[in-house]
């Protein structure tokens, strides 16, 4: 009987140490997939993060260049209507200065021509013509500046939305420079 219960005590501490074996094996497996679980997910959170920082590092060069493209291009539309209007008023100035010396050569032919009492009358009509010719081409000297100046100064800048983030317009980079060539200065 002794030995029944002895071989009975021996095949129950086996089996209870088995159990305890495979319990520990499967605890330290649970373990290990978990810690493997935990590394794969930060890695991926890791790249995740990384692709996005660098997906917005792009946007944010592309957005720069664009706003460094539209700013060229406004300064360089800015510059061609400047400078096709300065042709125009070089134009018309020499165009007045031509009238006025077919005018002043006509009215000397003339006077040359005429009699003496006549002299008088035609030096009037020619000092008369050559004020009115100054007037005039200082009126359109002063229409075209004017006409630059809220085409360059007032009508494109204020006109060009603000820049992101950097909270300027472009008026706040073209008006203090050129604001002081039409006499307005920077608002």
């Amino acid at each position: 009987v002794s030995a029944i219960v002895v071989a009975a005590a021996a095949v129950v501490v086996v089996v209870v140490v088995g159990v305890v074996v495979v319990v520990v094996v499967v605890v330290i497996v649970v373990v290990v997939v978990v810690v493997v679980v935990v590394v794969v997910v930060v890695v991926v959170v890791e790249v995740i993060v990384l692709v996005i920082e660098v997906v917005v590092e792009v946007i944010v060069i592309v957005v720069i260049v664009v706003v460094v493209v539209v700013v060229v291009l406004i300064v360089v539309v800015v510059v061609v209507i400047v400078v096709a209007l300065l042709v125009v008023i070089i134009k018309v100035v020499v165009v007045v200065v031509e009238v006025i010396v077919v005018l002043v050569v006509v009215v000397v032919i003339e006077s040359s021509s005429s009699s003496s009492s006549s002299n008088s009358s035609s030096s009037i009509v020619v000092v008369v013509v050559i004020v009115a010719v100054v007037v005039i081409v200082v009126v359109l000297v002063v229409v075209i500046v004017k006409v630059v100046e809220v085409v360059v100064v007032v009508e494109i800048p204020t006109s060009t939305p603000r820049f992101g983030h950097w909270g300027i317009k472009f008026c706040d980079l073209w008006e203090p420079h050129y604001g002081i060539l039409f006499g307005v200065g920077a608002r």
